[in-house]
C-alpha cells in the first residue's frame, strides 16, 4: 500500500490567487461596496417602506459550545447585505417609497482586551465607513438603536421588519422591546426571495467554493487504494479544500464505502476500504459563505466491476435526463418525476422487479448558495441565476451497493450550466484518473 504521506503530491495544484490581501480588520476579505449597496437597493425596492433591523451573529462560547471549527461565522442575511463578518453588530436600513433611506451600522467598540485573543476588530468610525460604504457607523449600544428606531417613527411611522427564524442571531431582547409597541414583520420571506436568485456576488463566490470541491475530489480519486480508511480518504480531499482557500466545510463530509455506500447521510468514517468496494463521496467546501455540494462514486481498486458499472451507468444515464430537463419554467417537482420515469423506463433487469425507482430514496435536488439546502421554495418556476443541485442515487443495501452523482447546476436563459463539470462523471473518465494517478506512483514521477 502506498505510503499516505507520499500522496500528498498528488493533490491538484492551487487554484490562482483571489485578490488583494484584506484590509478590513475581522471582517475577512474585502467586501464589494457597490454590489451591496445594490442588494440594499433592491430590499428596498421590495419593501416600499420600511424600518429593517438585521443583527450580526454572536461569537459562540468555547468554554460551552463544541467548535468543530473557527467559533464564528456570519448570520446570512446580514452577511448578504453586508459583506462583513464582524460579529455582534446590528444592520438597520429604511426603505422609503422603494429607494434606500438611511442606512446605519452599529458595530461593537473595539476593546484592546478582546483583540488581545481574537485579533484586530473592525470598529466605528471613518475607517469603517470607507470600508464597508455604509455612511453612517455608529458604536453599539442598546441604547443607540432604540434611538435610531424611534427616530425614524417620528419621522414617517413607517412598518417595521426583523429578521425571525428559528435561531435567529442577535440580543433578543432588542426583538422583544421592539414588539412591545410595534406590529413587526417578518422580512426573511422577501429576503428569500432575493436570494433564491444568485447576484454575480454569489455566482462567483459559488464557483470557487465548487472549483475547490471539484478540487478535492480529485485528489480523492487519485489517492483512493485499498487498505485506506474512510477518514484518511476525507482528510486528503478536506485538506485540499484548505489548500485551494477553502474557509471551512459546507457541511460534514460524506465518505462512505462498502455497505456504507447505502447509508445517505453517513458521517463516521471509521471504515477500513477494501478491494472491491466503491466509496460514495459527497462533500462541498465553502467559499465567501457560500457552499458547494457535489458527490462522486468511485471504486476504491481504481476500476468498475461490470456490476458496479451498471448500476453506475443508469444513475449517470438518469443524471443526464434531468440536467436536460432544467430550464427556465421546469420546477423541481418537475424533475423529480422526470427521475423516477427515466429509471421506471430504463432500469431493465438490473435492480429485479419492478424496476430500480424504488432504490431512489431521496429528491433528486435542492437550493444551494449560502447554505448546502438553501432558501427557496420547490414549487416555484426556475428563473435564471438559480442554482441547484441534481443528485440521483440507487442503493442496493443487499449488496452493498449505493451509488450517487451530484453535480451543481446554474439555470441559464436556454437551460443549464453545470458548475462542478470539472469532477470525473462517466466511469471511463474516473478510471482513467485513477489509473493514471497509479501510474505515476508506481514510476515516481509527478
Amino acid at each position: 500500500m502506498r505510503p499516505i504521506v507520499a500522496l500528498l503530491c498528488l493533490v491538484a495544484a492551487p487554484l490562482a490567487a483571489q485578490g488583494p490581501v484584506p484590509e478590513l480588520p475581522g471582517a475577512g476579505r474585502p467586501v464589494d461596496v457597490e454590489a451591496h449597496r445594490a442588494r440594499r437597493a433592491q430590499l428596498a425596492e421590495r419593501l416600499g417602506n420600511g424600518v429593517v433591523l438585521v443583527p450580526a451573529a454572536e461569537r459562540r462560547d468555547p468554554e460551552k459550545d463544541v467548535l468543530q471549527d473557527g467559533d464564528f461565522r456570519q448570520d446570512d442575511y446580514f452577511f448578504y447585505l453586508t459583506g462583513i463578518e464582524t460579529p455582534g453588530a446590528w444592520l438597520m436600513l429604511v426603505a422609503r417609497q422603494g429607494s434606500v433611506g438611511i442606512v446605519t451600522l452599529f458595530l461593537q467598540p473595539r476593546n484592546p482586551f478582546v483583540e488581545r485573543w481574537m485579533g484586530v476588530q473592525l470598529g466605528p468610525g471613518e475607517d469603517a465607513v470607507r470600508l464597508t460604504g455604509i455612511e453612517q457607523v455608529l458604536a453599539w449600544h442598546p441604547d443607540s438603536l432604540k434611538r435610531a428606531v424611534r427616530g425614524a417613527e417620528a419621522r414617517g411611522g413607517v412598518p417595521f421588519y426583523a429578521v425571525m427564524y428559528p435561531g435567529t442571531s442577535g440580543d433578543d431582547q432588542i426583538l422583544e422591546w421592539l414588539m412591545t409597541d410595534r406590529e413587526v414583520r417578518n422580512v426573511v420571506p422577501v429576503m428569500d426571495s432575493l436570494r433564491v436568485v444568485k447576484d454575480e456576488v454569489s455566482l462567483a463566490a459559488l464557483r470557487r467554493a465548487i472549483a475547490i470541491t471539484t478540487e478535492g475530489i480529485k485528489a480523492g480519486m487519485r489517492t483512493a487504494q485499498p487498505g485506506m480508511h474512510e477518514y484518511q480518504l476525507e482528510a486528503l480531499i478536506e485538506y485540499t479544500f484548505r489548500d485551494l482557500g477553502a474557509d471551512r466545510l459546507g457541511f460534514p463530509s460524506i465518505v462512505g464505502s462498502g455497505p456504507n455506500s447505502v447509508i445517505l447521510h453517513y458521517d463516521l468514517s471509521r471504515r477500513q476500504m477494501q478491494a472491491g468496494d466503491l466509496v460514495v463521496v459527497d462533500v462541498g467546501a465553502e467559499y465567501a459563505q457560500h457552499t458547494a455540494d457535489v458527490t462522486r462514486t468511485f471504486p476504491v481498486s481504481g476500476a468498475f466491476t461490470d456490476r458496479q458499472k451498471a448500476i453506475y451507468d443508469l444513475v449517470l444515464e438518469t443524471q443526464d435526463a434531468i440536467i436536460g430537463a432544467v430550464k427556465p419554467g421546469v420546477t423541481v417537482r418537475d424533475l423529480n418525476r422526470i427521475a423516477r420515469a427515466h429509471l421506471r423506463d430504463h432500469s431493465g433487469d438490473r435492480c429485479g422487479e419492478p424496476d430500480c425507482s424504488r432504490y431512489l430514496v431521496h429528491g433528486i435536488s435542492h437550493w444551494l448558495g449560502m447554505r448546502v439546502h438553501d432558501v427557496g421554495d420547490y414549487g416555484m418556476p426556475l428563473e435564471p441565476g438559480m442554482v441547484l443541485t441534481i443528485e440521483p442515487g440507487i442503493y442496493l443495501p443487499d449488496e452493498n451497493l449505493g451509488v450517487r452523482i451530484e453535480d451543481d447546476l446554474l439555470v441559464t436563459e436556454t437551460g443549464a450550466e453545470v458548475l462542478s463539470a470539472g469532477a470525473p462523471r462517466t466511469t471511463v473518465d474516473i478510471e482513467r484518473l485513477m489509473q493514471t494517478a497509479e501510474q505515476r506512483q508506481a514510476t515516481g514521477s509527478d
